[in-house]
């Protein structure tokens, strides 16, 4: 980008030790790929959607770009309002199906803490609106945030406990839709759409930002994980009266708040047997890890419609340094979302992206490579939540610039034409 096309670039944002957030007065933003800053691209950049979020940094100053001279600059003290005030850099959370381009330009290195498990990415400032990187890969009306309004949803929970006996489950999904804000545990209570069912208490991976179970107390789990294990009863009661009454309905086993839905794979296959034995109606959908090939094999005969298989990387190495397997390696996940397609299930890959890594060369060849061997149907493009530093850090290989987000989805909608891609969970029957 010439110099004289800098001085278009929104300008760089950060906030003062109080977490108010100010525009620079010169300096404009950039992004980091990996760990290295780079200039954003006009045609990367959106305007932040309603329902996106901003974050402050705190210990981590903004790298900016000086327009006049193409100079990267760390700025670590500003002045605001007559006094020096530290600096830190500030992030963008995109509202649910939109893609990050970039992560937020920042130091780092003055951070002893782990973030919370959000996906920052890049933001600026220009004409009086915030300008973030990325794109939209999917819009999907039932997950539109507008239709997720809390002064529905009370009601909707005092209705359902005067329908529905109030069991462990059901309090437990009380809880992630009021504490939490889970749209799929809020859809359960206002009868619609896709709903979920929790049952495992244990996991056979440690991943470094597991959702509902952090061993590290500087680093607070954004889930609070399932402490019992639901009866099959209950399970059958709130999944048939789901199926039947909702519209659209869909079930899901394997959520935020609890660990390997294999682990209860028994539990899940029965359930389903009776389940279907009662109605039909609506899609069955297992999230999972993928871990145990036989143990899927059995969920899905038992009436399984989907499953939602989640990876960081289609590079083992990258695979294993982010989740950290006991007992089972990445051939046994690949060889879960091959049989699933194989047995006829409707099978997605959720696939969890990062700037820098998941849009680097050898991850987009092994990509295709996993894509061509498996036959899966559905590809999800989701951000990855974790702290930028960590995520570095632990992930081997090189942490270059990659290809760019954008461009890599493009070369993949060119290589497999007829491979969907989005960001929402869309299970559904195959044929």
């Amino acid at each position: 980008m010439k110099n004289k096309d800098l001085h278009n670039l929104p300008y760089m944002l950060y906030a003062d030790s109080y977490g108010r957030v100010y525009d620079h007065s010169h300096l404009r933003m950039l992004g980091f790929s990996g760990s290295e800053p780079v200039i954003i691209e006009e045609e990367d950049l959106i305007p932040m959607k309603e329902f996106s979020k901003l974050f402050y940094i705190p210990d981590s100053p903004p790298i900016g770009l000086d327009p006049d001279t193409g100079k990267v600059r760390v700025v670590t003290e500003i002045e605001v309002d007559g006094a020096i005030s530290a600096c830190f850099a500030v992030a963008a959370f995109l509202e649910p199906g939109f893609v990050r381009g970039h992560l937020p330009a920042a130091d780092y290195t003055g951070k002893s803490f782990i973030l919370p498990s959000w996906a920052y990415g890049a933001v600026g400032f220009r004409d009086e609106r915030y300008w973030a990187s990325g794109f939209r890969i999917e819009y999907n009306h039932r997950w539109d945030p507008e239709y997720y309004d809390d002064r529905e949803l009370i009601p909707a929970i005092l209705e359902f406990e005067k329908e529905q006996p109030k069991g462990p489950l059901v309090e437990h999904l009380i809880n992630c839709a009021t504490e939490n804000h889970c749209f799929a545990a809020k859809n359960l209570f206002l009868k619609r759409w896709e709903a979920p069912l929790p049952v495992s208490q244990r996991c056979n991976a440690a991943c470094l930002g597991c959702l509902s179970l952090q061993p590290d107390p500087s680093f607070e789990a954004s889930h609070e994980r399932i402490s019992f294990t639901p009866s099959k009863e209950e399970i059958v009661l709130l999944a048939v009266e789901h199926l039947k009454g909702a519209p659209e309905p869909i079930l899901s086993f394997g959520q935020g708040c609890e660990g390997e839905p294999l682990t209860e794979y028994r539990l899940i296959s029965d359930s389903i047997k009776e389940i279907r034995r009662q109605t039909d109606r609506g899609i069955i959908n297992l999230n999972t890890n993928g871990s145990w090939p036989e143990r899927v094999r059995e969920v899905a005969q038992s009436g399984l419609d989907s499953i939602r298989i989640s990876i960081n990387s289609a590079r083992p190495e990258l695979y294993h340094a982010y989740y950290r397997p006991r007992k089972y390696d990445f051939n046994d996940v690949v060889e879960s979302i091959a049989l699933a397609e194989r047995l006829g299930v409707y099978t997605m890959i959720n696939y969890l992206v990062f700037p820098g890594i998941t849009d680097q060369k050898e991850e987009l060849d092994a990509l295709c490579d996993l894509i061509k061997n498996t036959g899966v149907n559905f590809l999800h493009l989701k951000n990855l939540c974790i702290d930028p530093a960590l995520y570095l850090e632990k992930m081997p290989g090189p942490n270059g610039t990659g290809m760019g987000m954008r461009r890599m989805v493009e070369l993949l909608r060119k290589e497999f034409t007829d491979l969907e891609l989005g960001y929402f969970n869309q299970p559904r029957r195959r044929g």
